[in-house]
């Protein structure tokens, strides 16, 4: 168990004298992870991210000084916490579990922290295999989008040790607004699956409401007056207003492909727990036939324009 005095954590080699800040690694630089990089690098710390073919540009991550390195081995060799911002359960998997993964060149007490969204079982099995090499693992589940990824007001959904997310919080305060311990590991990417499936069905219900309101002739506007002065106002009808009125999809930065798989995450997690997914197959089935029609890469505000098709 890695051992902290006060505020300090221990240096890289047994020799050097203790540091204030751990440093970090971060693998997954995509449209969220971009956002996590910025605000941990803002703040000081000493971070080294992964040179990959998904990153966005990061050439004002460089200008911060962040390190990119060109193996795992080499993020994980040189970090005290590893933070994974990934696609999906697929792929923290092999992040983690590969030969040339993290959990191969784990130094002891190195803090593995999982922002991908992730299946719940899945998130347990990784912690196990971090635990046996010797580091801590949490899950840190994310909700809002790459604009509150940036300006580092996410919401996290922690699942873990409240010791170690106590410990390793002050990285996670940098780009987050909200933290919410919810449980033991994997309960944090549950509730984030519960989250999705609750924001992604409101969406596609606006959606489908609005291709219907269209195809009767009704005015747009009016439409979205009468849903926000009664039970159809909320959040969801606020990410989707831009698009209904102007066609512009940027207010929801999230791709079509993702919703359908985290709801495929959330119909897992369902089935796993025996309860009722009559709506959630829905839901999954309208996201699941934009996807396979080509549209995998286009924001989820346009599926209000596909139904109308």
């Amino acid at each position: 168990m890695m051992r902290q005095t006060g505020n300090a954590w221990p240096g890289t080699n047994s020799g050097e004298e203790m540091s204030k800040q751990p440093a970090i690694g971060l693998i997954g630089v995509g449209m969220m992870g971009h956002g996590l990089a910025w605000n941990i690098a803002k703040a000081g710390y000493s971070l080294t991210i992964l040179d990959h073919a998904g990153n966005q540009p990061t050439g004002d991550l460089r200008d911060l000084g962040v390190l990119v390195a060109s193996s795992i081995e080499a993020v994980v060799g040189v970090s005290e916490i590893v933070i994974l911002c990934v696609t999906g359960s697929p792929q923290v998997e092999a992040i983690l579990t590969d030969p040339d993964g993290v959990v191969a060149h784990l130094r002891p007490g190195t803090v593995v922290v999982d922002c991908s969204t992730a299946l719940p079982d899945s998130s347990q099995r990784m912690a196990e295999r971090v635990i046996a090499a010797g580091g801590e693992f949490l899950d840190a589940a994310m909700t809002r989008l790459p604009p509150q990824a940036r300006t580092g007001t996410l919401n996290l959904l922690i699942g873990g040790d409240p010791a170690l997310l106590d410990r390793v919080r002050p990285v996670l305060d940098t780009f987050s607004e909200t933290i919410t311990h919810v449980g033991g590991v994997g309960a944090g990417h549950l509730m984030k699956l519960l989250h999705n499936y609750v924001s992604l069905g409101f969406v596609a219900l606006l959606a489908e409401v609005a291709a219907h309101g269209e195809k009767a002739g009704l005015p747009m506007s009016t439409l979205i007056e009468v849903l926000n002065q009664g039970g159809g106002g909320g959040m969801a009808l606020q990410r989707m207003t831009p698009f209904l009125l102007q066609g512009d999809a940027s207010n929801m930065p999230f791709f079509l492909s993702n919703a359908a798989k985290d709801l495929s995450y959330y119909r897992q997690a369902a089935t796993a727990s025996g309860v009722d997914q009559t709506i959630a197959v829905a839901v999954s089935a309208t996201l699941d036939k934009a996807v396979a029609e080509g549209h995998g890469q286009d924001f989820v505000p346009r599926l209000a324009a596909l139904l109308r098709s």
